[in-house]
């Protein structure tokens, strides 16, 4: 038996969302950290840097846990269908840069946003 098209959407909302809280620690654990690579002997120094900061951690555990749901949203719905809507990472991850990150979102990346908006409306619509 399928689940219903509001258990689907629900999950894939859940990715996303899981996703966009992965990209915001990672993000901001790279930003704590200074890049300076010019050297093989800098590059594992990073490596070990980057393995002890706990955002990093929080980042890949919910990286994993979108992982797991999306896995499970791709055992039950239509490929298609399910990319399609998990494109609100755009959406999530615009709103969440610019209010979080305090990152400058230009007009441009608004109005794709909203045309993403439009387009996952027309897709969940003709999945109905």
């Amino acid at each position: 038996m399928k689940p219903s098209i509001f258990l689907i959407i629900s999950l894939i909302v859940l990715t996303s969302i899981c996703d966009t809280i992965s990209q915001l620690f990672l993000k901001s654990a790279i930003n704590s950290l200074e890049a300076n690579i010019n050297s093989i002997k800098k590059v594992f120094a990073f490596i070990i840097r980057l393995i002890l900061v706990r955002r990093i951690w929080i980042g890949l555990i919910f990286s994993c846990l979108s992982l797991f749901v999306w896995l499970f949203v791709l055992s039950k719905a239509d490929l298609n269908l399910a990319f399609s809507i998990d494109s609100m990472h755009y959406i999530f991850i615009a709103f969440a840069s610019s209010l979080i990150l305090k990152e400058r979102v230009g007009l441009k990346r608004w109005l794709g946003t909203v045309l993403i908006v439009v387009g996952i409306a027309l897709v969940t619509l003709s999945g109905l």
